[in-house]
This record gives C-alpha cells, sequence and structure tokens, in this order.
C-alpha cells in the first residue's frame, strides 16, 4: 500500500518500466534472501476484471461490501462496492465513493464495526469514515509513515514499510504496543498491505516483491511463506496506457479459505488458496 521513500518510487518506476519494456508482465521481483526457502504458493480459483487505472492500497470485504483504496497525489479515493455474484466477489457495481483532495496521498483500509479507517502516506493522519457513506467521520495523528492496516479483534494493526507491525486503539486510533516480525530470527521488512485473517493471523504482502508473508501476531514470527508470481504470469494487458507495477491488496472472502488479490495498475483480480 505504499511507498517508503519519494526517491525510491522514482527509482522503481524506471526499473519496472525497463523490466517490463525486456521482459513483459511475467517478470517477477525477487524475495529478499530469507523468504526465498520453503515457499508455498497460490492456487488461482478465479479471476476478474480489475480497474487499470487503479493505483491499489488496500482490499476489504465487510458484509456484502468490497472496499478498496488507491493512492497518489490527486489520485486518491476510496470506493466500496456491492458484492452481487458469490462466485464473482469483483463483479459488483460501485455504491459510495470519496476522493481525497491533494496533497493527501492515500493508503491502506480496514473497516471496524461501523468505521472505514483509512491511511495516508506522509501526511501525518488517519482519516476516519461511514463505511457505509464514506463520509469522513475526522482525522487522528498518525506518527508513523502510512501504509498497510488491518482490524484484529478488539485492536487495529499498521505497517510503515519497516518489519515492525504496531496495534492500535480502534476508538482513538492511539498506538498500544508493537511488534517485529522476523523469520529464522532475521527481520522481514517492507511489510506493506496487511489482512487480518479469520485464523487470528496477519498476512502481509512484501513491497516490491511477489511474496506473501502470514505472521503470527502474537510474537511476530513469521509462519508461512508464498510466492504469489504466478498471478503476474497471468496478467493480460487491455490496452491501457499505466504500467503494470507492484502486487498490492488482500482481502479474505469471509467464511472461505480464500482471498482477493491484485496489484497497482493490474487489469485482473485474482481469486486464490494459499497452499502450503
Amino acid at each position: 500500500m505504499s511507498r517508503s521513500h519519494a526517491n525510491s518510487v522514482r527509482t522503481f518506476a524506471v526499473v519496472a518500466v525497463i523490466a517490463s519494456a525486456l521482459a513483459g508482465c511475467s517478470d517477477s521481483p525477487g524475495a529478499p534472501d530469507n523468504l526465498t526457502s520453503e515457499t508455498g504458493s497460490v492456487e488461482i480459483v478465479r479471476v476478474s476484471a480489475h480497474d487499470p487505472d487503479a493505483f491499489t492500497q488496500g482490499l476489504e470485504i465487510d458484509g456484502n461490501r468490497l472496499y478498496e483504496s488507491t493512492g497518489r497525489v490527486g489520485q486518491s479515493w476510496v470506493r466500496s462496492s456491492e458484492i452481487s455474484d458469490e462466485q464473482s466477489p469483483a463483479s459488483g457495481p460501485e455504491v459510495a465513493r470519496a476522493d481525497l483532495d491533494p496533497p493527501l496521498f492515500g493508503e491502506g483500509i480496514t473497516v471496524a464495526g461501523d468505521t472505514l479507517w483509512q491511511l495516508t502516506w506522509k501526511d501525518g493522519v488517519a482519516i476516519a469514515r461511514d463505511k457505509d457513506t464514506l463520509t469522513e467521520r475526522g482525522r487522528f495523528p498518525l506518527d508513523t509513515e502510512g501504509w498497510g492496516i488491518c482490524s484484529l479483534g478488539d485492536r487495529l494493526v499498521s505497517s510503515d514499510g519497516s518489519a515492525t507491525l504496531t496495534f492500535r486503539d480502534p476508538e482513538t486510533f492511539a498506538p498500544i504496543s508493537t511488534v517485529d516480525v522476523t523469520r529464522s530470527s532475521e527481520s522481514v521488512g517492507k511489510l506493506n498491505e496487511l489482512e487480518c485473517a479469520e485464523d487470528g493471523s496477519v498476512y502481509a504482502n512484501v513491497w516490491t516483491t511477489d511474496t506473501v508473508v502470514r505472521i503470527d501476531p502474537s510474537d511476530g514470527t513469521v509462519t508461512n511463506v508464498y510466492d504469489a508470481s504466478a498471478l503476474r504470469e497471468e496478467l493480460v494487458n487491455d490496452g491501457s496506457t499505466s504500467t503494470v507495477d507492484v502486487l498490492n491488496g488482500i482481502a479474505q472472502i469471509p467464511g472461505t479459505d480464500r482471498f482477493l488479490l491484485t496489484g497497482k495498475y493490474w487489469p485482473q483480480m485474482f481469486e486464490v488458496r494459499f497452499v502450503n
């Protein structure tokens, strides 16, 4: 859901364009060394169309609504759509939408109770919205960069692009505690979009890679690593002028073992299972 530094954004964009020109959409960003062994994969269950102009920062499913947020100054918005087809959760009509005025750069979202929380990247605020209308209710101080966020029981969990997850009060947004994410005693950084799953774990994509990690939030241990590069290999260019960017966007389909995954400027959204 995020970019860690403005310079790295520009650098990565140039690299992505060059790589795309040389290798096409099948080119897969590599994972850090401590995430390349003993990896699982993703099983593609279904493929749906996705807005190729959406610089996706977050996905969330709550009841019969699919929420999506995007980033970039002047292009940031959050919207909800109706899940009208159980076989294709991404296919429903738009219900509500809210745009962020410059200079705000939108980031991750989550629903907690009747509130939709929306992060901003470097603007120092988190926005609370009515989850039905997406009307802004208030702004709360954000003491780190805003990347990903999800709702875990009576706490919110947020990421800031580092190896640290911050637990927050869902009413005041105040930080409560933190946990460092590790695998084999080594830090796992660049944690981005988050999804708090029904089994109590936290899924996160690792920015600039096609890697998704499953985290035990009690101690920060990475319990599973998944290679999602198969999704990139299935992307079909529909003529959009936007350059396909990184994997971003995770949402569990409630009551199932399936998740929705997509990326920034991806023309498709994938319903998947994580396979160990």
